[in-house]
């Protein structure tokens, strides 16, 4: 078996097809498919379902698919050490995140990862939930920042900080007297609220679940599951949300422009973990970036700037 093959191998799931595989490595389509013939025979198992539709991995082919994005990216981490200086540290490293983490972790994160480390390219990657947390169990990611603590039993999962939602309301909106700083569930469930639909998690396994407790109704007038469309339309419509602090950089970097309000009788929180690979698989330039994310999550919750969010013992203590 050579590592050519478990890099088409791969090339062709993350791809679909071996047409659109064969044009992404620059290799004829025939040629391909001869080399796929010869990696199931070494192997003894079909990897590779073929249908009108594509090609997907079959149990055992998704079983090796990760085992050789593994292997390549310690191939790859390999060949980097040894062109490196001694004291340098360089690489890809690609994060996955969920649009509000994006709005307030994205920025610091990166200015600080490329003035701790120029050579380590940080691919970020922004998409919901569920997205992501697929593409952890298929081994697409090096890190992640997910929202419960089982999406992927084979990783290292670790707490990262945990966030308050809040309702927030445009600034000068009167669907809130302007001195009153809290609201409770009840009064909550009597505005009009802009949320996510239920497939998104944060209004599924969060904000359902207090109404459900409450025993209080829960009818958005709209449902968006984009983030800076949902907080646009808030505005628009002066209209209402359920959402944690970062929400407000999505409609632009202007605080001023919304009010925060805690629900006054539930704490409704999201806990945010760290999903990576256990330390003996971990790369090297990967872990380092894991560790300055511990870093740059505590400095802005320590600061101020990443409001309504505790930190894992702060958490525990309260």
């Amino acid at each position: 078996m050579e590592m050519r093959q478990l890099r088409y191998f791969v090339q062709i799931v993350e791809s679909g097809s071996l047409a659109k595989a064969s044009r992404q490595l620059f290799i004829a389509q025939p040629a391909l498919s001869q080399h796929m013939a010869r990696l199931e025979h070494e192997v003894g198992k079909s990897l590779l379902v073929r249908s009108s539709r594509g090609v997907a991995p079959t149990e055992n082919g998704s079983a090796l698919y990760q085992h050789a994005k593994f292997l390549l990216r310690q191939l790859e981490e390999t060949v980097a050490i040894a062109r490196q200086e001694p004291a340098a540290l360089s690489g890809r490293v690609t994060l996955g995140v969920g649009p509000t983490t994006a709005c307030q972790l994205g920025v610091p994160f990166m200015e600080h990862l490329a003035a701790a480390y120029p050579a380590v390219m940080l691919n970020i990657i922004e998409g919901a939930s569920g997205q992501l947390e697929y593409m952890v169990r298929m081994g697409q990611l090096d890190m992640a920042i997910l929202f419960w603590p089982d999406a992927a039993s084979d990783l290292q999962v670790e707490p990262l900080a945990e966030e308050e939602l809040f309702v927030i309301v445009p600034r000068n909106s009167a669907l809130v007297p302007q001195d009153q700083e809290a609201l409770t569930l009840r009064q909550v469930s009597q505005l009009p609220l802009v949320l996510p639909s239920l497939r998104h998690a944060l209004r599924q396994r969060r904000i359902e679940l207090e109404f459900k407790r409450a025993g209080l109704p829960l009818d958005p007038i709209a449902e968006v599951d984009s983030l800076p469309l949902l907080m646009n339309w808030v505005e628009r419509r002066n209209a209402a949300t359920i959402q944690p602090y970062a929400a407000i950089r999505a409609a632009g970097n202007e605080p001023q422009r919304w009010r925060t309000l805690r629900i006054a009788d539930v704490r409704v929180v999201r806990p945010n973990f760290l999903y990576a690979l256990p330390d003996g698989k971990l790369s090297r330039v990967a872990a380092a970036v894991r560790d300055e994310m511990r870093l740059v999550v505590k400095r802005l919750v320590e600061s101020g700037e990443w409001q309504g969010v505790t930190l894992p013992a702060e958490s525990a203590a309260a």
